[in-house]
């Protein structure tokens, strides 16, 4: 059972303000999650495994190695660089 209490303690831990209107109405709201929750905890299940349930599989591709394009063409448009690397500012 959620109470008042509980809320104002979540509140409290949470750093969030909380009308004193609004309690009664978030108590509710609360309880109902908490039940919610526990059907779903308590809903029957049939004993099997409910991964792949559609009976999909992964499509792989053969890897194929290509040509890469020139570091120099890839750079060019860096605003800086390094000799052959993309320079970034550290933001710290």
């Amino acid at each position: 059972m959620v109470t008042r209490e509980d809320i104002e303690n979540i509140a409290i831990l949470s750093k969030l303000f909380v009308a004193e209107e609004d309690l009664d109405k978030l108590t509710e709201q609360m309880q109902e999650i908490v039940e919610f929750a526990d059907a779903i905890n308590n809903a029957p299940d049939s004993g099997e495994e409910f991964d792949n349930i559609n009976n999909l599989s992964n499509v792989f591709r053969e890897d194929v190695v290509v040509e890469s394009f020139p570091s120099e063409e890839i750079l060019k448009n860096a605003p800086e660089q390094a000799e052959d690397h993309f320079l970034v500012r550290n933001h710290t």
